[in-house]
C-alpha cells in the first residue's frame, strides 16, 4: 500500500471515488474521508490477505449502497466481506467481518454530554443508567459509550439515524481485556452482541449478528496531512 493519504495524490482511489472526493468542498471533510477510505482499504487488504500482493490500491473500490451503508468491491466485483466506517478529526475505524454479517462500528471521542442531549435521545432503561452514575468523567465516559453503540447499532440496521435512537437500548457490560462486552436490542426484539473499548479519550464499539468473537485490531499510524 502507498504512504498515508493527502489530497494531492489521490492515486490510490477508484475513479468512482475521485468523483466522490471532488464533491467533497471543505478540508476536514476531504481529510477525514480520505483517511476513512485508505483505512478501510487496508483493513480489506488483509482481511483478502493481499497485503503483500495488492499492486493497485484502486482495485479496492468502497462504494455507498443504496442505503448509504458501505460495500466493497474488488477490481470491479462484489467481494465477500462486510464493512462498517467511523472517522473523527483525523482518526479511523473500519471493522471488517464476513459475507451475510449485520456489522456496525464507530468511533466517538468522550466529552459531556448535555441533560436535553440524554432525555432526546436516550431510551428510559439507558437514562436510568445514567443517573446511577454521579461523577462526570465517569458519566461523560457512559453517556458517549451509549451513544456509539447506537451508532454502531443503526449502521448494523443499514438505516442510521435515519431511525429514532431510541428504538435501540444499549446494554454494556466489563470485563477483563481491552475488549469488553455489549449488547443492543431493538424494538423489534432483535439483539445485536459486541464489543466496546476506550482509549486515547475515545470510544470504540463494534456489533455484530451473529454474535462474533472480539476484534482483532490493526493499528496503524497513517494520518491524513491535510490541514
Amino acid at each position: 500500500m502507498p504512504s498515508p493519504p493527502v489530497d494531492s495524490d489521490i492515486n490510490w482511489l477508484s475513479p468512482s471515488e475521485r468523483v466522490r472526493l471532488a464533491a467533497l468542498r471543505f478540508p476536514k471533510r476531504r481529510a477525514d474521508w480520505l483517511l476513512g477510505r485508505w483505512t478501510a482499504k487496508r483493513a480489506v487488504a488483509e482481511w483478502l490477505k493481499l497485503s503483500g500482493n495488492l499492486q493497485n490500491p484502486a482495485e479496492v473500490e468502497i462504494r455507498a449502497a443504496a442505503d448509504g451503508a458501505p460495500e466493497v468491491f474488488l477490481a470491479g466485483q462484489s467481494a465477500p466481506l462486510a464493512i462498517s466506517l467511523s472517522h473523527r478529526a483525523g482518526f479511523a475505524v473500519c471493522a471488517v467481518a464476513p459475507e451475510g454479517t449485520a456489522l456496525g462500528c464507530d468511533l466517538e471521542f468522550i466529552e459531556p454530554h448535555s441533560e436535553v442531549f440524554v432525555a432526546d435521545y436516550f431510551s428510559a432503561e439507558e437514562r436510568n443508567l445514567v443517573d446511577l452514575e454521579k461523577m462526570p468523567p465517569a458519566r461523560s465516559r457512559l453517556v458517549t459509550l451509549i451513544w456509539s453503540a447506537k451508532e454502531s447499532a443503526l449502521k448494523a440496521l443499514r438505516a442510521g439515524l435515519r431511525l429514532d435512537t431510541r428504538c435501540v437500548v444499549v446494554s454494556p457490560g466489563n470485563g477483563i481485556g481491552l475488549w469488553h462486552p455489549l449488547q443492543v436490542r431493538h424494538d423489534s426484539g432483535r439483539a445485536f452482541n459486541g464489543w466496546w473499548q476506550t482509549s486515547r479519550g475515545m470510544v470504540r464499539t463494534v456489533l455484530t449478528d451473529p454474535p462474533a468473537l472480539s476484534p482483532i485490531a490493526l493499528l496503524s499510524p497513517c494520518r491524513s496531512s491535510l490541514t
